[in-house]
């Protein structure tokens, strides 16, 4: 796989991106002169495989339950690459794959790919696109995909936000807020159980701003019930349900040290929040270096039928994305 990075920019914003896995590289607030998101250092090192650190996710973000689903009462095996589960698509997702460029301007660039028929198990020939475009300081994320048979399909974006000027600080010193009442009750596998919780009382209430490190200290202290945190013991990677609103307002972000403000938004019904926990690459990237905000569906979502459809019909074009402004 040839290794390719492409640059988009106006008088806000420079965006790099990698073709491999059609990877979110950099996200340089010009202004402030600070690169928002981490990255692997040189882009050979995105020839081999990580921890999908600014990646496209698919053919579906998130885990899949004991690696099948059924689809009118036919059984799809999966590639199970966590144990028993299929996470972000098994072990050759899309973030390891090269994207072709279809179009590349100064303020979008569009990647393609085509995922054939079984691939890690998925039926259907699926055709993927992933666009990123700047307007002001707004980046925009933008997914678009078709199949030739029915199939279930989620993508993200997991890029592992740090707005700190040196990367090595930790996320510690970000406040977070998410549109959200309620989360997905998980396993002790990290797979949704089915059941719906109120984030209310509990450890995963973001309703108002709230301090990551202050949050995770309570984690790691176990001054919380199990019940209300059932992530594992380190940090947060749980899937919130969004508060439906007109301008699809999901979640804010902030630095006060730095000044930086994002906030997203997306026609997608769920965010995945992950503090990065189990982050490491070389001597990099560390544990709590950056903080995901993944916008998709819900994890497990063909074998839970409460949950929003991810199944996709024939010929049919769907499109999802996310905003992410920037002051």
């Amino acid at each position: 796989m040839k290794v390719q990075s492409s640059t988009i920019e106006n008088k806000y914003l420079r965006i790099k991106s990698i073709n491999i896995g059609a990877c979110l590289y950099e996200v340089y607030d010009k202004q402030k002169k600070i690169n928002l998101i981490l990255n692997l250092g040189s882009i050979k090192n995105y020839s081999s495989k990580n921890f999908y650190v600014g990646a496209t996710c698919g053919r579906y973000a998130g885990r899949i339950s004991n690696s099948k689903f059924k689809i009118k009462n036919k059984t799809f095996k999966l590639d199970g690459n966590e144990g028993r589960n299929t996470l972000h698509g098994g072990k050759i997702g899309f973030d390891r794959l090269e994207w072709k460029i279809k179009h590349h301007s100064k303020t979008k660039i569009i990647y393609q790919l085509l995922s054939k028929n079984l691939d890690q198990g998925f039926p259907g020939d699926l055709n993927s696109e992933c666009v990123f475009e700047i307007k002001n300081k707004s980046l925009i994320i933008k997914y678009q995909y078709k199949s030739n048979q029915f199939t279930h399909v989620s993508l993200t974006n997991h890029s592992y936000w740090n707005l700190n000027k040196n990367k090595k600080e930790t996320i510690f010193n970000h406040d977070l807020k998410i549109n959200s009442e309620k989360y997905l009750e998980v396993n002790n596998k990290l797979i949704p159980t089915g059941k719906f919780k109120k984030v209310n009382n509990t450890i995963n209430d973001f309703n108002k701003f709230k301090n990551i490190g202050e949050k995770i200290d309570i984690i790691k202290n176990k001054n919380t019930k199990k019940t209300s945190n059932k992530i594992n013991a380190l940090g947060f990677d749980l899937t919130f349900c969004v508060k439906k609103n007109s301008k699809n307002y999901l979640a804010s972000l902030k630095n006060k040290k730095t000044n930086i403000q994002l906030n997203f938004y997306s026609n997608l019904p769920g965010v995945q929040l992950y503090t990065s926990q189990g982050l490491k690459y070389k001597n990099k990237l560390a544990p709590y270096q950056g903080v995901c905000l993944e916008t998709q569906h819900y994890p497990d979502a063909p074998n839970n039928k409460n949950f929003p459809s991810t199944l996709i019909k024939p010929k049919k074009l769907y499109k999802y994305f996310t905003k992410i402004n920037i002051s």
